[in-house]
């Protein structure tokens, strides 16, 4: 079947422009300003029309978690994430026992095909091959030397899932274990780490392509040890994750990260947890209680527990509190994730790109979302109420 998405604003790579996209299948085979045939017409109405967001950084939300074994937990974050403009997600797991990564592990791989929300792309291990001294919110009590056997034993058969690992670059064998990862297709991202600058730049010379929620859990810029941030905004390689919610991470913090890195290597993310989506009071990340309150979710001790922050509204802030054009803050929730994990076909409005396509209005609140050519909310789904 062919569509045609026509009175849009929409949103390339370095520009916006004004024409109809054509959809056929599952994916786009034309951009212009060709007025349609026999296409099914959808009417932007003036709208963005914009490439899906990536999450390449996700524990969960709307109550569920990607650690809970059960394909209605993957449903529900699915089916909660596709709302903010996601369109593609990487599961992200933590760090716990062997035996419950495993388990979330096989029901990812079990379960992916059927949610009925964003597209699951594969797997962030996050953890558990991490520095106590910047555990964050990953319990110390599970993690685990960086080995290939002790990698092998979370993943079982499933190691065609993961696409992406965190991990800590100063620990012993660690970079032995980068350089077979990426051998494997895996993209390796420095995160919960006490590493010096130059252990940084050694696991980057072996291999490693992301900095994981840069500033956050890693060794800070200073005059004397630039550690592990400096490390990240230094090397042109390396894409520097970023949670723009104020709070992880300030916004003039934010604005230095992106003059360092340029518009092609920052790539925004979540880190969402369960409270994502829901009120303010308690809930759990692995083992932990959390409490959210003010936009903010934090263990006990006062240690940020992830967020609650949703994709479109990292994009509004990127527009709005960096000084970007609404293309390039796009840019950071779409192309550059898909460039980093190595994604061909998705990150962009272009031709035989997959048709993974949102709407949204001046404030990126989204109300049309397509995945695959198949329009999941709003006009053109004849499945919902409108």
């Amino acid at each position: 079947m062919r569509q045609c998405i026509i009175n849009g604003q929409v949103i390339l790579k370095d520009k916006v422009i004004n024409a109809n996209v054509y959809v056929e299948d599952d994916h786009i085979c034309e951009i212009s300003k060709r007025l349609p045939d026999n296409e099914k017409i959808i009417d932007a109405k003036g709208r963005y029309v914009s490439p899906g967001f990536i999450e390449s950084h996700s524990h969960g939300r709307n109550g569920s978690d990607f650690m809970y074994p059960s394909f209605e937990d993957l449903n529900t974050i699915t089916s909660s994430f596709i709302k903010s403009g996601v369109t593609g997600i990487l599961a992200t797991t933590m760090t716990m026992s062997k035996e419950d990564i495993y388990t979330a592990v096989k029901n990812i791989a079990e379960n992916k095909d059927k949610v009925s929300g964003s597209k699951i792309l594969g797997i962030h291990l996050e953890g558990p091959f991490f520095n106590h001294k910047y555990k964050g919110a990953q319990p110390e009590e599970y993690m685990l030397a960086p080995t290939i056997s002790n990698y092998k034993s979370l993943i079982g058969k499933f190691s065609y899932l993961i696409k992406k690992i965190s991990l800590a670059p100063e620990l012993e064998n660690a970079n032995k274990l980068i350089e077979y990862l990426v051998k494997e297709g895996v993209v390796v991202s420095l995160g919960h780490t006490d590493a010096t600058y130059q252990q940084a730049i050694e696991g980057i010379r072996v291999g490693a392509t992301s900095g994981t929620h840069t500033f956050n859990a890693m060794t800070p810029l200073t005059h004397r040890n630039p550690g592990v941030v400096g490390a990240i905004m230094e090397s042109d390689e390396v894409y520097a994750e970023l949670i723009l919610d104020g709070i992880h991470v300030n916004y003039p913090a934010a604005k230095v990260l992106l003059k360092a890195k340029g518009i092609d290597k920052v790539m925004l993310i979540t880190d969402s947890m369960e409270a994502s989506g829901l009120e303010d009071g308690q809930y759990k990340i692995g083992n932990q209680a959390v409490y959210v309150k003010d936009n903010s979710a934090r263990l006990e001790s006062g240690t940020l527990a992830g967020s609650v922050l949703a994709m479109n509204k990292a994009v509004k802030n990127a527009h709005h509190h960096l000084g970007l054009t609404i293309y390039e803050a796009v840019r950071l929730a779409s192309y550059n994730p898909a460039k980093n994990l190595n994604l061909i076909d998705l990150g962009e409005l272009a031709i035989n790109k997959k048709a993974d396509i949102i709407m949204f209005d001046e404030d990126i609140n989204v109300d049309f979302v397509m995945i695959d050519g198949k329009v999941l909310i709003g006009e053109g789904n004849d499945n919902i109420k409108k």
